[in-house]
């Protein structure tokens, strides 16, 4: 026979027997849906206001909530208020805790409410203010990007694709390059803000409520822009969340082809890169070894939290309207999920700053690989000679520098007149690492002057933030 308990619920006026306690135990949330403490309390400090107003709570009733609400947050602050799991979850601890300090009271805060929607503005409450910090975490993460570009910009780095050796590019460029991804990611962020900035509360259960509540004005005392439209998908949809992990895993993504590059060039055949000591873990076998953990963590960390906006998508796929207790579910994945990419953003954050980069090293590797065979085939194209012609002849100077073992620089120009008499000494400066990156003068392009543009209109941009 299944052990009882015999605590009274909240809502246990309908039941005849007590919980199992396997249930209970399953099906209750406190244990991670507590962080949502102050998120919950503002939100009902906002319903009492909202009810005072339109006359259901006196004053001196609203004010008995209020600052049991408050004397209830300091507790919890403090590490003093008792979790129970029997309450089940959040909002039934601080109601329960409520009622108990300043009596019956207590139990008309929750007129023209639901869980459904509490809980629901809870979580838009939890995930706007995480939006912000995120937010701000990505501003502090560009301002160091920006710092290590405009250090760089003059720094020849080979620019790869496919890992091949491409064309001469500054390291500054390629931070730059990041700073873009992040752009976008704090713009995704800040777009996806305007959605979770709607207040559910007032929409109780599912189809309103019979009181005659003011949405707009709690949704006001809890800075929403507006309260959501309709009553049925205000309390079932989770959408703003899997949003939310969506563009979180955009981030990781981003920050996973971070650690990419770092991890290569920090590795003993790359050689462009220093990581400080600290950043960086040894070998319990080889002692030579100087491991990039931290970025390797990042990395890893990225598969955990996609997997986490599979599980929220899969969640959500086949809920029918209203509400499931199945969106219980949302809050673990979405909790790890903001706490791994805060992590993961302090990180780099620590790491970017005490960046060494190998200049003399990343300048070897740029004269190797021919990377300026394109710079000839534009010369040329300058010269009257049709593109593919010049792509030609390009592609001819690369394998004689081949099968002479010279780089494409240390051909002579009696050796490039043969394959095509227009090339003359002006070929050099053309040919040279330098020149190359220079030449490439225009918007959005590679050249240390372009990079210096780009790094004054994203410090603009960041300072407007």
């Amino acid at each position: 026979m299944s052990d009882k308990q015999n605590t009274d619920k909240l809502w246990g006026g309908r039941f005849s027997e007590a919980t199992d306690s396997f249930v209970e135990r399953f099906t209750a949330s406190v244990d991670f849906d507590k962080r949502l403490y102050s998120y919950d309390i503002d939100g009902s400090i906002a319903h009492a206001r909202m009810l005072k107003k339109v006359g259901i709570l006196t004053d001196e009733e609203a004010g008995q909530i209020e600052a049991g609400l408050e004397f209830i947050r300091k507790e919890i602050a403090a590490g003093r208020f008792e979790w129970s799991v029997e309450l089940e979850d959040v909002h039934m601890n601080i109601e329960a805790a409520l009622t108990a300090d300043i009596g019956d009271v207590g139990k008309k805060l929750h007129t023209g409410r639901s869980r459904n929607d509490q809980v629901a503005t809870d979580i838009r409450l939890y995930v706007r203010d995480s939006i912000d910090r995120l937010c701000a975490q990505l501003s502090q993460l560009q301002n160091t990007l920006v710092d290590l570009a405009e250090r760089e910009a003059d720094t020849i780095l080979p620019g790869f694709t496919h890992l091949q050796t491409a064309q001469p590019i500054s390291f500054g460029h390629h931070m730059m390059a990041w700073n873009e991804m992040l752009d976008r990611d704090h713009e995704r962020l800040q777009d996806c803000r305007r959605r979770v900035n709607q207040s559910p509360l007032g929409c109780a259960a599912l189809a309103g409520t019979t009181f005659p509540i003011d949405r707009y004005y709690s949704a006001q005392l809890l800075g929403f822009d507006a309260p959501t439209k309709n009553s049925l998908d205000s309390v079932s949809d989770r959408d703003f969340a899997i949003e939310l992990a969506a563009v979180i895993s955009l981030i990781m993504i981003h920050l996973s082809r971070f650690s990419e590059e770092l991890i290569i060039w920090s590795s003993a055949q790359f050689d462009f890169i220093d990581l400080p000591d600290r950043y960086c873990t040894g070998s319990s076998i080889m002692p030579q070894k100087k491991n990039p953990d931290l970025p390797e963590l990042v990395r890893g960390k990225t598969g955990r939290v996609t997997g986490h906006l599979m599980s929220l998508l899969i969640l959500m796929k086949s809920q029918p309207l209203a509400y499931n207790k199945d969106n219980q579910e949302d809050k673990e994945p979405l909790f790890d999920s903001l706490d791994t990419v805060r992590d993961c953003l302090q990180a780099y954050i620590e790491i970017l700053p005490a960046l060494i980069c190998k200049r003399e090293n990343m300048l070897m590797a740029a004269r190797q690989g021919y990377t300026t065979a394109t710079d000839l085939a534009d010369y040329l194209v300058k010269k009257g000679v049709p593109f593919r012609d010049a792509h030609e002849t390009s592609g001819k100077a690369v394998s004689l520098a081949i099968g002479i073992g010279k780089e494409l620089q240390e051909l002579t120009l009696a050796e490039l007149q043969k394959l095509n008499g227009l090339i003359e000494a002006d070929v050099a400066e053309v040919l040279s690492l330098q020149g190359s990156l220079a030449a490439r003068d225009h918007y959005g392009a590679a050249s240390p002057a372009q990079v210096r543009k780009a790094i004054a209109i994203a410090r603009n941009k960041l300072a407007d933030r």
